[in-house]
């Protein structure tokens, strides 16, 4: 159905926009990511894997950096897939999988991929399924390969300020919101249920997801870095940070 979806680049944009609310660093969070790859792959081009990859924000840029990029995209939902594929339109592997679930890694077309990255979408996995994820990726990972994960991850050392960012992000988010320059979060599905060719698609990820994602849970960079050190990385470390935000890297 996805390759009938009308103005895909106006939806693709649209859910940038939609995200960039939340996230006004977004793209310098996504520039590091490839810088990393860079780094691993020494001009080489990279097998990236795209997990719980939506609309395929970060295989569409890493295509952009690396035209020759072996890419595949894996995400559940419906509706954020058919974008995807329609915007990828042949240029990556389009995969439907549930990360809840261990057997993931049976619909992967590969396994050693070079990188895999992953953008504010784990928080939705509660702590033990993301402790085990984080075991699974390294063994879809080639040696020296590595995970990008960039999330909310507040600083430990930063509790009390932490929350007085969050509070201006907060407020900033708001004005926007009250100017209509951009959609929230609940506004944007509203729209793509209206739209005739998603909303047969929201509705079934309203059938996936019918009380939502898990519960939101954000523990600290530490609590990351414990688990990636536990599941066997060779290297884990902080990558990058923005406000309450950062991106992790494992070597394997």
């Amino acid at each position: 159905m996805s390759p009938y979806l009308s103005d895909t680049a106006a939806w693709q944009e649209s859910w940038d926009r939609q995200q960039e609310a939340y996230l006004p660093d977004r793209e310098q969070r996504f520039s590091t990511m490839l810088d990393a790859v860079d780094a691993v792959t020494d001009g080489v081009p990279p097998r990236v894997l795209d997990l719980a990859g939506g609309t395929g924000t970060i295989s569409l840029r890493t295509l952009a950096r690396f035209p020759d990029a072996e890419v595949t995209v894996l995400d559940l939902d419906p509706a954020l897939l058919a974008i995807a594929e329609a915007s990828l339109a042949g240029r990556a592997t389009v995969v439907t999988a549930d990360l809840g679930h261990v057997d993931w890694v049976a619909a992967l077309p590969h396994r050693a991929y070079d990188a895999v990255l992953t953008a504010t979408a784990l928080h939705w996995l509660p702590a033990d399924r993301l402790a085990r994820l984080y075991t699974e990726i390294r063994e879809v990972l080639r040696p020296d390969g590595i995970l990008v994960n960039a999330d909310h991850m507040p600083d430990d050392a930063l509790p009390e300020f932490t929350k007085r960012l969050a509070s201006r992000a907060h407020a900033r988010r708001a004005a926007r919101y009250a100017a209509g320059a951009t959609l929230s979060w609940s506004q944007w599905w509203e729209r793509a249920g209206e739209d005739p060719v998603l909303a047969p698609l929201v509705e079934r990820r309203h059938a996936i997801y019918p009380a939502g994602h898990s519960p939101e849970w954000t523990p600290p960079v530490s609590w990351h870095l414990t688990a990636l050190t536990d599941a066997g990385y060779q290297e884990v470390g902080t990558l990058w940070r923005g406000g309450a935000d950062a991106a992790v890297v494992a070597l394997r």
